[in-house]
């Protein structure tokens, strides 16, 4: 097993082919981490051989049934210093504001209770307010493949443990795009989860309304496998969500026919390379059965210049304003810069401030609405080490051109690897959207990493192939071939539940229509029946609509129609009207006709 492959597959098939152990494993990127420590300052406490031994013993303690039942056994990982780890002191980049907690973050105690081990404490700019990764008094930490270039940040060091092959995956927070710029920059998958999905109990807040704990994976499949196994809610965290199931694991999966927003004009800050490398990306997805769609960026980026020209820049200094008023010199001046107009903001600024956020969702809603997700460069171009030293502030924010609104709008999204540039820095692309599809949002990186087909952190390739299963988000397709049909008296039904026509296709040619009976004043509606001989293709359209309506629409469908599996023209299975057996007797087979509008035409007509 090459050492650098750290992937949960890899060691899992590692550790059953006994090839090496938890101890063995943990001890060797523990040395190499000291190694490589000096020159990235990945590490702000790595953990000393007593402190790693009680997960080690634990785990060697167990026989070969509790371990084929622990997930992540024996899978190292690292833990951004805002984040409790019991035991370890939680310094938040701040040595005046370290404290030592005795009890783990909720989202760490999951983790090791499923078997995976903590190596350590990353590194990060100071309280997490920073995109860059050079914002810390316990060193700058430099890009994984170019000496030139910022980590990126504000989870620098955890992204630089995966990045450089000492730990598996990483845990990092994202308030701003601090687990997506730094993925962007070191060739990762960075999840910025939806808001309360993973919780935060345990974590040093940024801003308290906005913070997400992220994962840092080599690839889309690991982060949607520590997702599913730790999106949960907590009654730790005030602002823990539930997981609805419909973005549990079975969402991911390769993609059926999507839709996706690109923005009509598109930030590259004098970038010669991101423009092609973005439509590259673009051409991927469209390859890959996607149809581009331009929208109007302009609210998202108005939404993100709130984070911080707005009042939200009080809710960061509720953690270190105290600090600062007694000890100025505990706070490094570029954070004391960022931080200082918040005491000068009122409540009035604040109510102006959620008013205008709330008026901009509305708007960016509404063009999520129609979409799957929505593709942007991670960030407009990167900024150099020599940049941020000139000015440690315009170069940062310009890397939080495509992150900042996040949060604020309640989105769910994932970095993802997309290519390398000619000096040979990573390069990524973001994909976003509504809350709670963010299993989707995985399955579309999984299928853009599978079909690039780049080197994964620590030199490895990803197989071609892709899950079986189609994924799904938070929108039901739904076959309709009656009155629900686009135009006919209870297409409003759909309409008022939110759905959109994805197309009019055909069933496969297995079915017999039959219009059933009905009584004086009722819809006429149809029956399709499925039959082994003498079957036709008939006439559908297939339409989407929030899963949160199915329940609705079903509990009004009367008998003897019901929801069910309609075979398509294309070989798919989509959910779709079925008539029960009974409900046939006495109805008129019109399967000549080829469908219902056309029955209907017919008739009007006299034939």
């Amino acid at each position: 097993m090459p050492s650098f492959d750290l992937r949960l597959s890899t060691l899992r098939a590692a550790y059953r082919a006994k090839d090496t152990t938890p101890a063995k494993l943990i001890g060797e990127l523990r040395a190499k981490a000291t190694a490589l420590n000096p020159e990235f300052n990945l590490f702000i406490h790595l953990l000393t051989d007593a402190e790693i031994a009680p997960y080690l013993d634990a785990l060697e303690a167990l026989d070969a049934r509790d371990i084929d039942s622990l997930p992540l056994y024996g899978i190292p990982f690292a833990i951004k210093d805002n984040i409790d780890l019991a035991g370890i002191p939680t310094t938040a980049a701040c040595p005046a504001f370290a404290y030592t907690p005795d009890e783990s973050a909720t989202l760490v105690a999951q983790l090791i209770a499923l078997g995976a081990v903590p190596i350590g404490k990353t590194n990060l700019d100071q309280f997490a307010t920073g995109l860059n990764g050079t914002r810390s008094p316990y060193g700058k930490c430099r890009n994984s493949v170019h000496p030139d270039y910022p980590s990126g940040g504000s989870s620098a060091g955890s992204a630089l443990a995966v990045a450089l092959g000492v730990a598996s995956f990483a845990l990092g927070t994202d308030t701003a795009g601090s687990g997506r710029v730094p993925a962007g920059l070191n060739n990762l998958v960075g999840l910025k989860a939806t808001k309360g999905l993973l919780s935060t109990a345990g974590v040093v807040p940024a801003c308290r309304t906005l913070d997400c704990v992220t994962y840092f994976t080599a690839t889309a499949s690991e982060a949607s496998e520590l997702l599913a196994l730790t999106a949960k809610d907590d009654p730790r965290d005030a602002y823990s969500r539930a997981n609805p199931q419909f973005n549990d694991a079975g969402a991911f999966g390769t993609l059926a026919a999507f839709r996706f927003g690109v923005p009509s004009t598109l930030e590259f800050a004098g970038c010669a390379e991101s423009p092609a490398l973005f439509a590259e990306a673009r051409a991927a997805l469209e390859a890959a059965g996607g149809t581009a769609v331009e929208i109007d960026f302009g609210p998202f980026v108005e939404a993100a210049r709130l984070l911080y020209e707005g009042p939200w820049v009080a809710e960061r200094y509720s953690v270190a304003g105290e600090l600062m008023q007694a000890n100025p010199d505990a706070v490094l001046p570029v954070i004391r810069d960022v931080l200082a107009k918040a005491p000068g903001a009122t409540a009035v600024d604040a109510f102006r401030a959620q008013y205008r956020l709330q008026a901009l969702k509305k708007i960016c809603d509404a063009a999520l609405d129609q979409l799957d997700f929505v593709l942007t460069p991670t960030y407009p171009r990167p900024v150099t080490l020599a940049e941020l030293e000139r000015d440690p502030i315009g170069p940062n924010s310009l890397l939080g051109y495509y992150t900042n609104f996040m949060n604020l709008l309640d989105y769910a999204a994932v970095a993802t690897p997309a290519a390398f540039m000619k000096n040979g820095l990573p390069w990524g692309v973001t994909m976003f959207g509504r809350a709670f599809t963010d299993q989707y949002l995985l399955s579309i990186a999984d299928t853009l990493q599978r079909s690039l087909a780049l080197p994964l952190a620590g030199g490895t390739t990803l197989a071609a192939e892709a899950s079986a299963k189609h994924a799904r988000n938070d929108r039901v397709r739904l076959v309709v071939c009656g009155a629900h049909l686009d135009g006919l008296p209870l297409n409003g039904q759909l309409r008022a539940r939110g759905a959109r026509l994805v197309n009019a296709t055909k069933s496969a040619p297995h079915y017999r229509l039959h219009a059933l009976a009905a009584g004086a004043g009722e819809t006429r509606r149809p029956g399709m029946e499925r039959v082994a001989e003498g079957g036709a293709a008939i006439d559908v359209e297939v339409w989407e609509l929030p899963s949160v309506e199915l329940g609705s629409f079903l509990s009004g469908i009367p008998a003897p129609l019901a929801l069910g599996k309609v075979e398509l023209a294309d070989g798919t299975w989509q959910t779709g009207f079925v008539c029960e057996g009974y409900g046939l007797q006495g109805a008129a087979d019109i399967t000549r006709f080829g469908g219902w509008k056309a029955w209907l035409a017919a008739r009007e007509a006299g034939e």
